[in-house]
Parts: structure tokens; C-alpha cells; sequence
């Protein structure tokens, strides 16, 4: 059985590596647009 320093730590790990989840997928989907896989030709 891990010791309460080893659980302590990935707790705060877990809960450090969570924090601003939403928002970082927010920004990370706004920095660049999405581009168009087949354009359409406009001739």
C-alpha cells in the first residue's frame, strides 16, 4: 500500500494538472482557424 506522501502527491498532481482544462481547451481551439480539407474551385 503506498504511503500518504505518495497519495498526497498524485492528488495534488491530478488536481494541479486539471485546473483551467476548459479554458486551456478553449484557447487552444481559438489560436488557429480551422482550414477546409478539400477548398472548393471557384473557375
Amino acid at each position: 500500500m503506498p504511503s500518504n506522501t505518495k497519495k498526497t502527491r498524485l492528488r495534488r498532481k491530478i488536481r494541479k494538472s486539471n485546473q483551467g482544462r476548459k479554458r486551456k481547451k478553449l484557447m487552444s481551439r481559438m489560436s488557429t482557424p480551422s482550414f477546409s480539407v478539400h477548398p472548393e474551385k471557384n473557375e
